[in-house]
Parts: C-alpha cells; sequence; structure tokens
C-alpha cells in the first residue's frame, strides 16, 4: 500500500476481532511511532503497552469513549515526557505526530486502530497516571487500541476546499 492509499482509506476502527496483535507487528507500530518528526528531534514520547485484560477492562471507566478496548488484546497508551523536553510546549505536538504514524503504520500492516483522547480532560489524565503508574513528569495524551478490524474500512473524501485559503483569509483563488 502506498502512502497516498494509506492515508485515504485508514479510518477509526471501533470493532475488533478477537485476534492478538504479535509483538513483531506492535514493534514495527511502535518504530512507525518513533520515526515522527519533533521539535528539534526532541523525541518526547513514552508508549505505555497495555495488555492486561484487567487493565483494559478498567480503562471505560477512565475514558467513555474507548469502550473498544474491551475487544481488543492491545492497546498504546502514547504520553509525553516532560523531562526529554528541550523546547518547552512543543511535546503536544510532538506526540500527535507519533499518534498519527501509529494509526497510519497500523492500518499499513493490516490493523485497526482508534485514536482516543486522554489529554487535555484532567480526569482521564489521572486515571491513566494511577491505572499505569505515570510519574508526575509524564502526561498520557492519547490511547490507541489496536486489533484487528471486523469490517474492511472505506475510503472518504474529506477534501473541502472552502477550508483552503491562498495568501489571505478567505481568498479562495490560487495564485499564479
Amino acid at each position: 500500500m502506498d502512502i497516498l492509499e494509506a492515508i485515504f482509506t485508514r479510518r477509526s476502527i471501533r470493532q475488533y476481532q478477537p485476534t492478538p496483535v504479535s509483538d513483531e507487528l506492535l514493534d514495527k507500530i511502535l518504530a512507525a511511532g518513533m520515526a515522527a518528526p519533533s521539535a528539534g528531534n526532541q523525541q518526547p514520547w513514552q508508549f505505555i503497552i497495555i495488555r492486561k485484560r484487567d487493565l483494559l477492562d478498567r480503562i471505560p471507566s477512565i475514558s467513555p469513549y474507548a469502550d473498544m478496548v474491551k475487544q481488543v488484546s492491545t492497546a498504546i497508551l502514547v504520553c509525553g515526557d516532560l523531562s526529554l523536553e528541550r523546547f518547552k510546549g512543543y511535546w503536544m505536538q510532538d506526540c500527535c505526530a507519533a499518534v498519527e504514524n501509529i494509526l497510519l503504520a497500523a492500518h499499513g500492516v493490516g490493523l485497526g486502530a482508534v485514536w482516543t483522547a486522554v489529554y487535555p480532560e484532567s480526569s482521564r489524565i489521572e486515571g491513566f497516571r494511577e491505572l499505569v503508574g505515570l510519574p508526575e513528569h509524564v502526561i498520557p495524551l492519547a490511547l490507541v487500541p489496536i486489533g484487528y478490524p471486523n469490517t474492511p474500512p472505506g475510503s472518504v473524501n474529506r477534501f473541502n476546499r472552502t477550508r483552503i485559503h491562498y495568501d489571505k483569509w478567505k481568498n479562495f483563488e490560487r495564485s499564479e
């Protein structure tokens, strides 16, 4: 699958088969996450792999939109490590780039995934902090459940020219 096909056909998957994700595929997905761009190459991310069933089953009480974790064998908690920041305040952008790479890599190897938000909801941050024992300098950004999708994702054209501005706000004409 080429990169544009991966981008245009990736979808948020919320229904999964019970098949476990192999360590080999998980390593490829995490390597893609770690290949994301970051401010000054600071790479302020940490990844918590959650596989214990009792932990996965507790997640919906922390994050109400992550109920699909009950169907998967693996979820990745993407966190920003403030002790790794050299450029203060950019950890969130860096970790968001890592999440997008994880989503695309999962799709590229035939898996499904969905970005479920943790940050900036304080109750979710504290819930995940307690669930996996995060130190204060590590902030959970997003939980990404990963598994084999129940149905293949389709593509949707979301291109919207009215969201493109050339040179000035509300100028929809291309400059030559």
